[in-house]
């Protein structure tokens, strides 16, 4: 790609130099797939289209038929939805400027606040690796030499760990360290940078409901790689302050180092490798549980009566079947409402399959009286009001006319 340096021996002298071209390599390629998607030749403009024109027409599917209510508490949501939709997935400056600045920038940004660091954190901690992988492995060329001959002219053998030479472990540990940090690092941004080429995508799928669980997956992943250099730079930098006092006494030591100190440092560079599997058991945890509030279930905007098979079934598990009886709350409410509810025949074994017109019947019932005492002509101050006279009596109908 232009403008970015390639990923090669003469164009790298260390680890900070190749985390700095693979963020420029990322962040092109990521500018270059979101043009070729959503860009003004984009090949996924006429879905967006369609996407777009399909929510507008559920929506005013919606308010026709009653499922939505129109006002500033229902609208509001749904139009702020779609023009963020609009703005991320169809404007490069607004997506670098939020979604890529906050995923890749603001990590380093705090893990530098934690540190102390004035520049990037994540590059500081690089130099600190690339300072202890060039002691390590200059501390395993010295012990690969033979030793000074005695002055009886004997060569004295290379230093060993047991069965293996110190210059083998020590490029052990070396190779350890790499693959513990560098591999940790560079495969968590080339993810993120992938799953950050593909995020306009799962922002339109953000507007559907059926859609919605992808883009929260798609979130919840994107979140987890951007912690990762995060806690790598935090755990990674105390791995290697505990390490730095190991590698300097083997260095010391020259082409002699003693086995204890080796084995010392190879038990340094295995815990720092178990330290970043930590680091990725952590962020995994920690984006699990973690749910959005506007995905999930939208019981109120479901229309009355459209429940599936599966809510059919949860209702049937847990309603029982309906019999009046003199002592229910809803009959004794009201005397009005009462005889309407001791007129409905008995449920039956099929109406606990359903929900059943008796039941709807009672649930509205207690739903429309309020709750209080039970209704009596002798305690009703209308009926008192209308035997003193006061209020108008209404006219009598008998089989004559009216009277």
């Amino acid at each position: 790609m232009t403008g970015c340096p390639s990923l090669s021996g003469e164009a790298t002298d260390g680890i900070a130099s190749a985390l700095r071209v693979v963020d420029c390599q990322t962040a092109q390629a990521t500018s270059i797939a979101f043009g070729r998607l959503f860009g003004a030749h984009g090949a996924l403009l006429p879905a967006l289209t369609i996407g777009l024109t399909i929510y507008v027409a559920l929506l005013a599917l919606a308010l026709l038929t009653g499922r939505t209510r129109i006002g500033l508490a229902a609208l509001t949501p749904r139009m702020l939805a779609l023009g963020l939709v609009l703005t991320f997935a169809t404007s490069w400056a607004a997506y670098q400027s939020v979604v890529w600045n906050i995923a890749s920038g603001a990590p380093d940004e705090i893990a530098s606040l934690l540190i102390g660091s004035r520049g990037s954190a994540t590059l500081a901690f690089a130099d600190r690796l690339d300072a202890l992988f060039v002691a390590v492995a200059d501390a395993a060329h010295q012990a690969s030499q033979p030793g000074q001959p005695t002055d009886t002219g004997i060569t004295p053998a290379a230093a060993t760990v047991g069965t293996f030479s110190a210059s083998t472990v020590l490029w052990l540990s070396a190779t350890m360290l790499l693959l513990g940090t560098v591999g940790v690092l560079l495969t968590a941004k080339i993810a993120l940078a992938a799953l950050l080429a593909l995020g306009p995508v799962f922002i339109v799928l953000a507007l559907f409901p059926a859609t919605r669980s992808l883009f929260e997956g798609w979130l919840k992943a994107a979140t987890l790689f951007a912690l990762v250099p995060l806690l790598t730079v935090l755990i990674g930098g105390g791995g290697i302050a505990m390490m730095a006092p190991l590698v300097r006494s083997v260095e010391l030591a020259g082409s002699d180092p003693s086995p204890q100190e080796v084995a010392a440092v190879f038990l340094g560079a295995s815990v720092f490798v178990a330290l970043m599997v930590m680091v990725l058991k952590t962020a995994g945890t920690l984006v699990y549980g973690w749910r959005l509030p506007f995905v999930g279930e939208r019981v109120a905007e479901a229309p009355y009566g459209a429940a599936n098979g599966a809510s059919s079934a949860r209702f049937a598990a847990t309603t029982t079947p309906v019999t009046t009886s003199a002592t229910d709350p809803v009959v004794s409410r009201d005397e009005r409402i009462g005889g309407i509810v001791s007129a409905l025949p008995a449920a039956t074994a099929s109406d606990a399959g359903s929900p059943g017109r008796v039941g709807r019947v009672r649930r509205v019932a207690a739903d429309i009286m309020p709750v209080g005492p039970a209704f009596s002509p002798a305690h009703d101050q209308r009926v008192q009001a209308l035997r003193r006279g006061r209020i108008a009596r209404p006219p009598s109908f008998s089989r004559k006319g009216i009277s």
